[in-house]
């Protein structure tokens, strides 16, 4: 497993897995797919996008910016995305840990997830696993693609 910055010949597999996030519609909050232009300006607006490798082969990836602007810029935010087929390999754990490196790297003193949906317990999980601190519960805070709501649970670490 390798975990590495994007590239230009990444793209195309990267637009792939997070549509299929976005597209499932349980976790991101995005709801407009990428394509290759609005994916590569996406990517690339970001303070870091990490991919992970198995064997060539993209089976996730993160992205990390800052939460907000200003006397909050210090704070980051990041968004993890696995590929369905290559689930339950300990690939979103790696991406986390690799995230959390990379934004003290870049100065952060906090990371911070906004909106992580109740119900995703391997998430939730694993955030609490390597040590980040459950904020509070945001009812119905999260729109289901189905049309449903569900609670959203902000977590945080100190870097």
């Amino acid at each position: 497993m390798i975990i590495r910055e994007f590239n230009l010949n990444d793209l195309n597999q990267m637009i792939s897995i997070w549509n299929e996030i976005v597209d499932e519609g349980i976790a991101f909050p995005q709801e407009t797919l990428l394509d290759s232009k609005s994916g590569l300006e996406f990517f690339s607006s970001q303070s870091y996008t990490g991919i992970c490798l198995i064997d060539n082969e993209i089976v996730g990836l993160y992205i990390l910016h800052p939460n907000n602007v200003g006397r909050c810029a210090h704070i980051a935010n990041a968004s993890y995305a696995v590929s369905s087929k290559h689930r339950g390999k300990h690939i979103g754990k790696q991406l986390v840990i690799d995230s959390i490196k990379k934004a003290k790297h870049l100065g952060f003193l906090i990371l911070q997830f906004n909106a992580v949906v109740e119900n995703n317990a391997s998430a939730r999980h694993l955030y609490e696993k390597l040590g980040f601190t459950q904020l509070g519960t945001i009812p119905k805070g999260f729109r289901l693609k189905n049309g449903e709501y569900a609670n959203i649970c902000p977590y945080y670490i100190e870097l």
